[in-house]
Order: structure tokens, then sequence, then C-alpha cells
């Protein structure tokens, strides 16, 4: 395929200044005709030492404004400087493609239009989260939402493997805007919650460090508790497993005719006997 001049590549810094961007992600950002970012003010100030052509679209944000407006505006941004034949960077904090809207229309966009676009990755909460708290996704299982998606449409929890709930801040929002929601709509998804967990369940509010020097804020609490909790628009909901894991004993069975005897103990190994 012959690609025009122009190009687009969204990469990720990271989630701690500095500290987790990788040496590919910053060439690009040092070799760019023109770099876009969304990120925490003090990362971008950053990037700007990197490339002196970086413009931030943070300004598009505004209260009351429906944020899907707000990404249509960035992702116009980005394509009119790809169109005009330019190396175009958008560095979008944390993991581009995660929780980011804006690279992943951008990038199809570009290549629908015949320029070469592509998606860099970064280090994202959810890895800084799995290492900041111990928790290892393999162990249980876990299930990943956005808060206020899980409360608008029907969605089933697993209270056997962690369950990871992101922007808890926007929890409920019906606005779409940059606001951040209060107890009334938290006590919403809280009653949702209990129709899996018990009332005091434990649950760790948790929220990632941007500075080097910061610690990763953890805060356990009972699970009814919640809505009076002390909420930012970067805090995640992260509960763990409510009951044991159920045997498929069927399955089990099945799987045990298939491997001759010999096998059984490391059958039994993997099931955890």
């Amino acid at each position: 395929m012959n690609y025009k001049k122009g190009t687009l590549v969204c990469v990720g810094p990271g989630m701690v200044l500095g500290a987790h961007i990788t040496e590919r992600c910053k060439n690009h950002i040092k070799q760019a005709d023109i770099v876009f970012t969304s990120c925490h003010p003090v990362i971008e100030k950053w990037l700007a030492t990197l490339n002196s052509c970086t413009y931030s679209l943070q300004h598009l944000y505004a209260d009351n404004k429906d944020r899907r407006n707000t990404y249509q505006q960035m992702q116009a941004a980005m394509l009119a400087e790809v169109r005009n034949n330019k190396k175009v960077v958008g560095a979008f904090y944390g993991h581009p493609g995660v929780f980011a809207q804006v690279p992943h229309h951008s990038i199809k966009q570009a290549t629908e239009e015949g320029f070469e676009a592509w998606m860099e990755p970064g280090i994202s909460a959810d890895a800084c989260l799995y290492a900041d708290m111990g928790i290892d996704p393999g162990a249980y299982g876990c299930q990943q939402f956005e808060a206020s998606q899980f409360m608008f449409y029907q969605r089933k929890l697993d209270p056997s493997a962690y369950v990871i709930l992101w922007q808890l801040g926007h929890a409920g929002d019906l606005s779409l805007t940059p606001r951040l929601t209060g107890a009334p709509e938290r006590q919403v998804l809280v009653d949702m919650l209990l129709e899996y967990y018990a009332p005091s369940h434990q649950v760790a509010i948790y929220e990632s460090p941007f500075l080097p020097t910061q610690q990763p804020r953890i805060i356990w609490q009972r699970l009814d508790e919640l809505p009076k909790a002390d909420i930012s628009l970067i805090s995640t909901l992260v509960i763990p497993p409510g009951r044991r894991l159920i045997p498929n004993d069927e399955i089990v069975i099945r799987l045990k005719s298939i491997y001759p005897a010999s096998h059984g103990k490391n059958t039994n190994k993997a099931l955890g006997e």
C-alpha cells in the first residue's frame, strides 16, 4: 500500500513522570514535526522539553461540555496536521490505547484516508495497579469495566475474580461532562454491587502516582462505606474476590478421561488440590 507523506503515531509516556516512557516513544516525540499531548500538566511540560513544537489538548475540556465533542476536536486537531504532511505524535497519559478513545479513532481515520498511522504502548494504570497492590490477575481472573458503563448496561460480575472499576469519579454521570459525581450516584453503584458482595466486603480505592517522589494511594474500606469515600477523577475501585472458585466437576472428569492415569497427579496440582 502506498501511504501519503503525513504520519500519525500515538504513544504513551506511562504513568510516572519520566520513569515509564520507552526509548522508542521518546524518539518518536523528538523526531516529530508536531506533538499533541493529553496528560497531567506536569508531564506535558516535561514532554515539551523533548520537542519544542508541543501543544496540549487539555484546553479543549470545559465544564458542562460533552466529552465526546472534546474528543472529536482533539481528533480533528491531529488529523489536520497529518493532512498537512506532518509527522504527528499524539502523547496520551499512560497507555494510548487504554481508556483513551481519541488515539483509536484518530489512527482508524488516518489509515482510512491513506496515511500511515499506528500506536506505541506505554505503561498503563492497570500495570501500575497490579504492581502497587501485589495482584496477579492470573491467580483468580480479573474483570475490568469502566464504572459508568457497568452501571448503564446489563453486565454480570464473577465475584470469585478480582473486579476493577475504572473512572470511579465519573460513576453514574449521564451528562458525559468532566464533572465529578457524588455520593448519590455512588450509592446506586454500591446497591448494584451488593447483589454480589456483603456490605462489609473490603474494597480498595486506588490512585497511581504521577511523580517519582509520590506513593500510590490505596485506601481500604467496607463496600457500604463507598458513597462517602474521598474520590477523585483518577480513583479506581478494586474489589477482591468475594467467594471461592467453584470447581467445574463435570468438565474436570471429562478432561481426566483424556489423559492416562499417570497424569492424574499433575491434573490435581493444576486444580489446586
